[in-house]
Parts: C-alpha cells; structure tokens; sequence
C-alpha cells in the first residue's frame, strides 16, 4: 500500500514539474465531455494485517468522463472506465515453487466530487463502484503453466465493490493529465447487505484525456 502511495506522489510531481509552466484554458465553468486512457499498476493487502506479499501489476484504464459545474471552484464528475487490476504471486507449495498471476476485468463508475482551484488543477474525490466481469489467473510449477477464466454475469447493479478514490487532474487546454489512488471498501452484496472483503484491491492510476467543449 505505501508503495502505490509513493508511485502516485511521483507522478504527481512529475507532472507538475514536466507542465507545470504550460498555459491552459479556463474551462471550469463548462459542461466537458472526455474520453481518457492509460494505466492502473495495482495490488492486494491483507486488511488484517497479517504477513502476506504479493507482488504488483500493470493494466490498462480507459473510458468516458463528463464534467458537471457547480460554479467555478466545485463540480461532479461521473465516470465510466474500463479497468484491469490484478497481482502476482509466488510461494512454496508441499515443497514446490510456484507462481500466480492474476488479472481481473471490471466496469469501474466513479462518483467524483471535483474542487477546482485554479484552471490548472482539478482536485477529486469520492466513491467508486466496480461490476466484475472477468477473472483471469496463470498458475504455474513444476508441472508447467495452467490459465484458467472466469466470466461474471451481474444485472444486479446493487452488487458491486465500493471503493475510495482520490486524485489530481492537470488541465492543459483540451488534454487532461491524471493521477489517481484508490482503495477497496467493502463488497455490496445486492440485497441491502455487505462484506468486508479480508484481501482488497489497492491501485494507482495515470491516464491522459482529451476534453470536449
């Protein structure tokens, strides 16, 4: 977890200092319509804090995103992003080694509030639900290698994964910079309960965007 934290600062401050002197029109008042792309490097952690690593992995981030002002200095901003997260694992297993390498599929919809204060920087936050669709795992030993997926079916969209977000956009003119955390909150089961899953999915994310005006 504190690793995805410091790859996130970094790429913030890359960012900063890459455009930090770049122009960028004033668009904070504006209802924009965007598409974006880029990466998640992800991972899990144990939330009973016992020993368990695992190792992270890249995937791929991309969708739509719709800017909705409320004023000059507030706004929301719903999303809906195509989303691989996953992670890579290795052990002992009855004396064998082995290696497990996971990569899952979602529709990620996040709830962003944004604060806005300059036409440079957009500050977001809020929850994020993620609908499952497919699992991959490549398990391999001794014996060789085995890939095995899942296809998940919802029309429940009460059954989701709550997650937190937050992040900085960078606005220069029509392209959008990002940088965004996020973290898994708990499983909703689609009847009114939920889970609080024991390993979680923890991210960060870069993307770059074109808006629309």
């Amino acid at each position: 977890m504190k690793k995805l934290v410091a790859i996130a600062a970094v790429v913030s401050l890359f960012t900063i200092k890459s455009f930090g002197q770049s122009g960028s029109t004033d668009a904070r008042e504006n209802l924009v319509f965007g598409l974006k792309a880029g990466t998640n490097f992800s991972n899990i952690y144990d939330s009973n804090n016992d020993d368990y690593t695992a190792d992270g992995k890249f995937g791929f981030a991309g969708g739509a995103f719709l800017a909705i002002p409320l004023g000059k200095y507030l706004g929301l901003q719903p999303e809906v992003l195509y989303s691989q997260r996953g992670f890579r694992q290795s052990g002992t297993f009855f004396g064998s080694n082995y290696e497990l390498t996971r990569t899952t599929h979602s529709v990620d919809i996040p709830l962003l509030v944004s604060i806005k204060p300059s036409s440079l920087i957009t500050i977001q936050v809020g929850p994020q639900y993620s609908y499952l669709m497919r699992q991959n795992d490549v398990f391999k030993n001794f014996l060789g290698t085995s890939a095995q997926e899942q296809e998940f079916t919802n029309d429940n969209i009460r059954k989701n994964t709550l997650s937190a977000v937050g992040g900085i956009d960078f606005n220069f003119d029509k392209f959008v910079i990002g940088t965004r955390a996020g973290w898994d909150v708990q499983n909703n089961n689609g009847d009114g309960t939920s889970t609080n899953p024991r390993y979680k999915n923890a991210w960060v994310q870069a993307t770059i965007g074109f808006r629309f005006w």
